[in-house]
């Protein structure tokens, strides 16, 4: 009974462990999903253009990408927990200080602030669980990050519509004399609050302590969540693996055979990059501005977001539930389909739209054809690509280039990213809605031709067997 128990423990300090660690995959998702009820608001209160507004939604991702990029280097150097820290103190810097910003060049550092939290998170996170989980359940709490994530952007989106609701607009006053969408930053600092204080309760990780000559340290760490002939077996792995290994270089994607990149080098960058492509985060960061734009009032466009929330977790439960059963590559393929179908769809019912004091109209229930078909579109994006490119992106690096494949592929991610955002308002005023639809349809369809020439199954597959050169 004894043994049932502490077993019993150790479960429960795993779990509110990885739990603790994934509250940066809710802030990464929240932060990202913000952004989307409070355009009119910026419009508004600095008086930007198209451009103007396009970089400031995007902003927040070139600190994403810097800190996506640099997060490994700065953990082994500093400690896993530690970088967690940095970025829970600088999520709440950015959501107070994107509330009380005055103008587009102070809203634009608090959010590249943010976006540095948001990029460290996101690699962060995940190695810290797979670092501190036993193997036998490193796989299930893995797909906390996941879920956290869309979780993260699903309770954004209801703050959004919660708050727009409660003020009558996202840009009337809420509390305190305040516009509603200053609140909806504000509201971030609860979680990131949270994120702080629960960093300080739970260990670092084992690896990076037995890293930096804390072998003590990291044997009392591994006796937390392992028995103790167990622990001491993973305090060895990890000695042979750090003895083993060296630092991540740039210089291991380039095959000294042919002084070119590695062929799986190129294959991540464009998984990276086509997952941007497809323009779903135009859907995450302009969902309210694409349905007001075809007729939907503003409280209706941010209720039409927090659907699309639920959607997404639905997809993404249903990928994490198949993907070790069908695959990678059949998910990718049939996804890629789907986004292909439900996008066009969107475009032709855009398309048959009028202009009606500069509200594009659409005859008939085509507005109830794009509803359904974007939502389709959000199902089929989290229940493929979503998730699958960053399982796909950890198995299918071999391990002498795994480092440096993940840092490149996540920096061409983050990029893809703040493209694709900073070009929407852009687009949606030169060539329409329909027009900035169609070239993600392109996207979608060429990506179709991506999976089924290039990615290679690596369900049940050893890293270093890996076939790619």
């Amino acid at each position: 009974m004894a043994k049932a128990s502490t077993d019993s423990q150790r479960s429960m300090v795993v779990f509110l462990t990885c739990c603790v660690a994934a509250i940066g995959g809710f802030l990464f998702g929240f932060d990202s999903g913000v952004i989307n009820g409070t355009v009119d608001g910026l419009k508004q209160a600095f008086g930007s253009n198209s451009a103007a507004t396009g970089f400031n939604v995007a902003s927040m991702l070139l600190g994403c990408a810097v800190g996506a990029f640099f997060a490994g280097r700065l953990a082994d150097r500093f400690g896993r927990r530690s970088l967690l820290l940095v970025s829970a103190v600088f999520f709440l810097i950015s959501a107070w200080g994107s509330g009380v910003a005055s103008g587009s060049v102070e809203f634009v550092i608090y959010r590249v602030l943010g976006g540095l939290a948001v990029g460290a998170a996101s690699v962060m996170s995940p190695a810290y669980i797979s670092e501190i989980a036993p193997a036998a359940v490193r796989g299930r709490l893995a797909t906390v990050q996941q879920i956290a994530i869309i979780l993260g952007l699903f309770f954004s989106f209801l703050n959004n519509y919660v708050l727009a609701h409660l003020a009558g607009a996202s840009t009337e006053p809420l509390w305190f004399g305040f516009e509603a969408w200053r609140c909806m930053f504000w509201m971030e600092l609860l979680p990131a609050g949270i994120f702080l204080v629960a960093l300080l309760f739970i260990p670092e990780s084992p690896r990076y302590l037995v890293s930096a000559g804390k072998t003590e340290q990291a044997d009392r760490v591994l006796n937390m969540v392992h028995e103790e002939s167990a622990a001491r077996e993973r305090l060895g792995e990890i000695r042979n693996s750090l003895e083993q290994s060296h630092k991540p270089r740039l210089r291991d994607l380039i095959n000294s055979k042919t002084g070119k990149l590695y062929k799986v080098v190129w294959i991540g960058i464009g998984l990276a990059v086509f997952q941007q492509l497809v323009g779903i985060n135009v859907v995450f960061y302009y969902g309210a501005v694409l349905w007001q734009a075809v007729g939907f009032s503003e409280n209706d466009a941010l209720l039409i977001n927090v659907i699309s929330g639920a959607v997404s977790i639905l997809a993404c439960l249903l990928a994490i539930g198949v993907i070790d059963r069908i695959g990678r590559k059949p998910l990718l393929w049939a996804g890629s389909i789907g986004m292909a179908v439900t996008l066009s769809i969107m475009v032709y019912a855009f398309s048959t739209g009028e202009l009606v004091n500069g509200s594009l109209q659409l005859p008939g229930n085509n507005g109830v054809v794009a509803l359904l078909a974007a939502n389709a579109y959000v199902f089929f994006f989290n229940a493929s690509w979503g998730p699958v490119m960053w399982v796909m992106l950890g198995e299918m690096f071999p391990n002498r280039v795994r480092g440096s494949g993940l840092a490149v592929a996540g920096l061409c991610q983050w990029l893809a990213n703040f493209g694709i955002t900073i070009t929407f308002p852009i687009m949606l005023a030169a060539i329409g809605l329909a027009g900035a639809y169609g070239f993600y349809a392109l996207c979608a369809i060429i990506s179709i031709f991506f999976v089924s020439r290039f990615i290679l199954e690596t369900k049940g597959r050893e890293l270093e067997d890996m076939a790619y050169e």
